[in-house]
């Protein structure tokens, strides 16, 4: 009798936990989506990375004008330096520090300009595509969306990738107003060009 009812206990009690265990919620259901791709391919964030590029250009152009009237003066410094008195020589010399300088402040100064302009271009966009993000992820009856490449994950399943999704309806549902060109910038991690090198100054 006692026997039987140990017996009849452990039954009872591997019964509840099965019972628990077949009544316990369902694993949250996860998409991941990857951000590079709407920088990339979506309208508004083909928009974000020309006015980044444009910013780009134009701080790359105005240091080229620069390293050029540097070469400029060495070259003058160099043909003209024996038949120029030492004081016009002295004077030559200081013109090169001082323009040598002016190019590495005026290379720093495009640097975080770029770094700026793509830090408010990216915010913007973000701020713009989170509602898209939502929106897709109810249709879809997402619980989690995971940034695909930043967020330590190592591999997804192409099936719950909603990146594709989130481009088509960001481009049908957000028309991208017209900004000006000057102050704004890129993605995504743009590719940036490497700024031009300061030359060492004449000594």
């Amino acid at each position: 009798m006692k026997r039987f009812s140990v017996y009849s206990v452990v039954a009872a009690s591997l019964g509840v936990a099965l019972s628990a265990f077949a009544q316990a919620p369902p694993a949250p259901k996860i998409g991941v989506i990857e951000v590079q791709r709407i920088v990339q391919e979506s309208a508004v964030g083909k928009e974000s990375l020309a006015r980044v590029q444009k910013v780009q250009q134009g701080k790359q152009d105005e240091l080229t004008r620069r390293q050029k009237e540097l070469r400029d003066l060495e070259q003058k410094i160099q043909d003209q330096g024996k038949s120029l008195s030492e004081d016009a020589m002295e004077k030559l010399q200081k013109d090169y520090q001082t323009k040598a300088l002016d190019l590495k402040r005026a290379q720093d100064d495009a640097q975080r300009d770029l770094e700026e302009a793509q830090r408010k271009e990216l915010g913007e966009l973000e701020r713009r595509v989170m509602p898209v993000i939502d929106v897709v992820a109810k249709e879809q009856g997402l619980q989690l969306v995971f940034n695909k490449f930043q967020s330590g994950l190592l591999y997804a399943d192409s099936n719950i990738d909603i990146t594709e999704a989130v481009i088509a309806k960001f481009n049908t549902q957000i028309a991208s107003p017209a900004k000006p060109a000057a102050g704004a910038p890129a993605a995504s991690n743009p590719a940036k060009k490497p700024l031009p090198p300061t030359p060492a100054p004449k000594k």
